[in-house]
Order: structure tokens, then sequence, then C-alpha cells
């Protein structure tokens, strides 16, 4: 009697269990808990890496990106930093499985990559590191990161050489290998890595810090599954996707159907094309018919323009919710190999910034002409990237500075651009503190001012940028990379046309040297290094 009272009670227990996990599976509330806890997993990576990195470029200016993706590698959760970096993330996780497969990879495994050509998508100095999240046994999610890392080799201190035709050239390829295998560091590929940078340590200590990121993010995963259940994160992530697409959808559906056109010079005279193809079901855009691939260090990957894309069509679709794979289900980007949007083989990709963020301004041109009154006018379009390798004039330790530069953003149909921001793709960075600059590095920073110049004018103008001034105590080797730094800034709606960035060392004895783009340029004691950059469009005529 009291074993079948018993038995009736454990199937009870058991089929109030069951329904009970039902409830959470459908339930849209824990659905919702499960998401805003991905996205507070990506943030946490994000703060767990600006704490524990070495470097300056990762902990003060804050170049990188972290993200959450699903065991296949599409985005669920992004974490602050730039955006197109996050963009690169589920790129080096679908060529991780798509390289490992997926059920050769095991709990414990940790990948590292930075080469364009297996899932790196950017260039040799940007590392993704992704750590498979496993539960029940079973692949789940991936956690991972990308970070700048000052040197991985190369022809020149900083890893950013402009005299180069192949990518062997540029530094240390790491193309998707494994860097941990169950739980424990591979010490071969350590010391490999190790080796082919100038600054070791500092590598050493990025390399970890992402890492630990990971794991953090992978023990915050399997707390969610464990407390709601793996049916219920699954349920959590399919809906998220779903929600990102509506919402993309419902913002394709504000854009005038229709096809449109530009073609704009670039400063070597090259003529790159766009067409953008908008209808109620797809964002389409052709970048077929540009340049061929170079064998210099202006090319992007297939991927990196499919980012700039992604950031196009976010910005006029949605820009207020954090991107997951769903966000981008109604976006087509047409590339045609062995063009500089899709470069192929051996080519050098040292500067694809320069390439990728031109793209990004040239597609928001397109889209500003046939809704002036929705999109402001250019912005100054350059990272501006400028590197400073020496050793300390005090300490004789090796040092790399790598600073982006800030300028003018353009103006809208309601108000002035903004002064001195990073570029409209580089996102959450911030400038090196001249504190920063001067005790780690030994390099005095004269001035850092907003321009006085006037260009920009409208009825709105557009904001103003930076006029900086570095001059190093000890002998240094500089590299650098302006673009826009021979045709201005475009103004909209009938506003004046902006400024144009540049570089120029002051020698000693008054010689002025300008540049665009230069690497392993000597700079001595006593010489200056000058920055200018853009001020930002103007929108609609002068009053």
């Amino acid at each position: 009697m009291s074993g079948r009272t018993e038995g009736g009670a454990t199937g009870r227990r058991a089929t109030y269990l069951e329904r009970a996990i039902s409830k959470l599976i459908d339930d849209p509330i824990t659905s919702t808990v499960i998401q805003a806890s991905l996205a507070a997993a990506a943030d946490e990576m994000f703060a767990v890496l600006k704490k524990t990195a070495m470097s300056p470029i990762i902990y003060e200016v804050l170049d990188v990106g972290t993200g959450i993706t699903d065991e296949r590698g599409e985005l669920v959760n992004s974490g602050a930093g730039i955006p197109t970096f996050v963009g690169v993330l589920d790129k080096a996780v679908k060529k991780i499985v798509e390289l490992t497969e997926l059920d050769d990879i095991r709990e414990g495994d940790c990948f590292v990559t930075n080469d364009p050509y297996y899932g790196g998508v950017t260039h040799l100095n940007d590392v993704v590191i992704a750590l498979p999240v496993f539960a029940g046994g079973e692949c789940i999610a991936w956690a991972a990161s990308i970070a700048h890392w000052n040197d991985v080799g190369g022809r020149t201190p900083g890893s950013m050489a402009v005299d180069v035709s192949e990518i062997f050239q540029e530094g240390l390829r790491l193309p998707a290998v494994k860097l941990f295998e169950n739980g424990r560091p591979i010490a071969s590929v350590f010391d490999i890595i190790m080796a082919n940078s100038r600054l070791p340590d500092f590598v050493r200590g990025d390399l970890w810090a992402q890492v630990a990121a990971s794991r953090k993010a992978e023990m915050r995963i399997r707390q969610l599954v464990e407390t709601y259940g793996l049916e219920a994160y699954r349920t959590a992530v399919k809906t998220l996707f779903d929600e990102g697409e509506r919402r993309s959808r419902a913002g394709l559906g504000t854009i005038p159907p229709g096809t449109y056109s530009i073609e704009e010079e670039q400063d070597d005279g090259a003529v790159w094309r766009a067409s953008i193809t908008v209808s109620d079901e797809r964002f389409t855009i052709d970048l077929s018919g540009n340049p061929k691939q170079r064998s210099a260090p202006y090319n992007t990957s297939r991927d990196g323009a499919v980012i700039s894309g992604q950031m196009i069509f976010k910005a006029l679709t949605d820009p207020t919710l954090l991107a997951n794979a769903g966000s981008f289900r109604p976006l087509q980007v047409i590339t045609a190999p062995g063009t500089i949007f899709h470069a192929e083989g051996t080519a050098p990709h040292g500067y694809y910034f320069e390439t990728r963020i031109r793209l990004y301004d040239m597609l928001w041109r397109c889209m500003a002409r046939a809704m002036p009154e929705r999109l402001p006018a250019g912005h100054f379009a350059s990272i501006c990237g400028t590197v400073i390798a020496g050793n300390h004039p005090d300490t004789g330790r090796r040092f790399t500075m790598v600073e982006p530069q800030m300028g003018g953003w353009g103006a809208t149909a309601t108000r002035d651009g903004l002064d001195a921001m990073y570029s409209t793709s580089h996102g959450e960075t911030f400038n090196c503190p001249v504190e920063i600059c001067e005790a780690r590095y030994g390099i005095d920073v004269g001035y850092k001012r907003l321009n006085e110049s006037g260009e920009g004018h409208g009825l709105h103008s557009g904001g103003k940028g930076l006029s900086v001034s570095y001059r190093p105590r000890g002998r240094a080797v500089l590299s650098a990379g302006y673009s826009r730094n021979r045709l201005p800034v475009w103004g909209s709606a009938g506003g004046e046309d902006g400024g144009t960035n540049g570089l120029s060392v002051i020698r000693r004895g008054g010689k002025r040297e300008d540049h665009a783009f230069v690497s392993g340029l000597v700079v001595e004691p006593g010489d200056e290094v000058l920055i200018h950059t853009a001020n930002g469009g103007g929108w609609g005529k002068p009053g």
C-alpha cells in the first residue's frame, strides 16, 4: 500500500516537473531573462578583458570586441567594443567549425586565429580567441573575443608596414589553430607566438586576458543552462534571432524601395562603385565591378566587405538593439573574387581598415543622397592609425604605441556635427590619455586640440577634427595610415565639404615631410610628429 502511494507520489512529482520544465521552455519571461543574461555575459567578457590586458591599446583605447555565438557560429549577443570587430567573431567561429568539424571539438579546447584567409577577417594584428562551451557533453555555444596585439612580427615594429606585397611580410599567421586541448595550453603554440613578437610579454598578457574573458562567459552560460535547462536556453536563442529579424524587417520597411548607385574617386585615383537595391524583403549591396586586389596592404576580405554592409544595414534599420544573426537575414552582399573587397591568395591586409571604413562611408553617402533628411553628411572616415615604436628613453624597455585618432562627424538636418569623435564604425573606442602616453612610451604630447580651420560650413556645420603634436624623447620608428587625405569629406543637401586628414614630421632643422601612408620612418629626438584630422561635412546651404 505504502509502495503504491510512494510510486503514485513519485509519478505526480515527475509529471509536475515535466509541466514546470515545459512552461519554462515556452515562457517568454524566461526567454527574456536568458537573453538579458547572455548580453550581460558578453559585457562581462569585455570588462574582464579591459581589466586584465597588458597593452594600453586594449585597456585604455578598448580596441577589442567580445561576443557569444551558438554552436555553429551564429552571433547570439555582443559586448561593448568596436562594432566591426563584433562582426568578425561569428565569421571566425564558423571558419573554425568548418576546418575542425564540430564533432571533433572537445570540452577544454580553445582556438586562435588572426589570418584573414582562415576566419581572422581583418589583419594579423587582430587576434581572435574562441572557446567552445559545453553542456551535457555537447557544444552549445562559443565565447569569443578579438583584440589588437601591438606586434606580431613582420617587416616593421607594430606589424603595419606599407611596403609589402604579400601577407607573409606582415607577420605571424595563426590559421584557426588549437591553443588549448583538454583544458591545457599547448606549449609549442604559445612558444611560436611569443618568438614571433617584438613584445612577447605584452602578447602573453593580452592572450591570457582574452582566455580569461572567454572562461568567464563560459561559466555564465553553463549557469544559465543549469538554472533553466538546455531546451529553454535554445528556445531563448531562437526567439532572439527571430526578434532580430523582425526588427530589421520593420526597419527595412521605412527605407524607400529602389536601386541607388554611386561611383566615388579615392585618394589614389581609383574609382569605387556600389549599388544598393531595397525591396520589401531584401537589402542588397552589389560591389561587383570594383578594382582588382592589390599587391599592397589595402585589401579586405569578403567577410570584411560584408561587415561594412552589416554596419550600414544595421544603422538604417535597427540602430537601438544589439545585433544578432537574425538582424542580418534580409541582407545580401555581392562581391567579386579577386577584387579589393574580396581579396584572395596571399594579398596583404595590413591597412584593411582604411579600405573598409572608406567602403562604409561610400555606402552611407549613397543612401544619404536618397534620404538627406535622415542621414548626416560625411565624417572624417579614417582610423588614422598611428604607430610609434622604440625603446623608452628612461627605462630602455621596448614599447609600441598604437593610437587611432579622432575627427569631425558630419552635420545633420537638425544640428551641427559632433567634434573629435572616433570614426563611425570604430564604436566605443577611447583615446589614450596623455599621461599614459608620456609615462608608458616616453613620448611628450605637445598639444591635443580642436581644429581652428573653417571647413564644413552649412546650415548646420560639420564637427571639428583634431590637431595633435607628438615629440618622442628617444629614437623611434613611425608607421601610419591616413585615408581621406586628398579628397575632402563630403557635404550633404548643399552643405560645404569638410577637410582632409594628414600627418607631417617636422625635423629638428625645420624640414617638413608630409605623409598619408608610411612605415619604418625613423623619428629622432627633437623631431615633431604633427597630426590633423578633418572637419565633418556641412548639411544644408549656409544661411
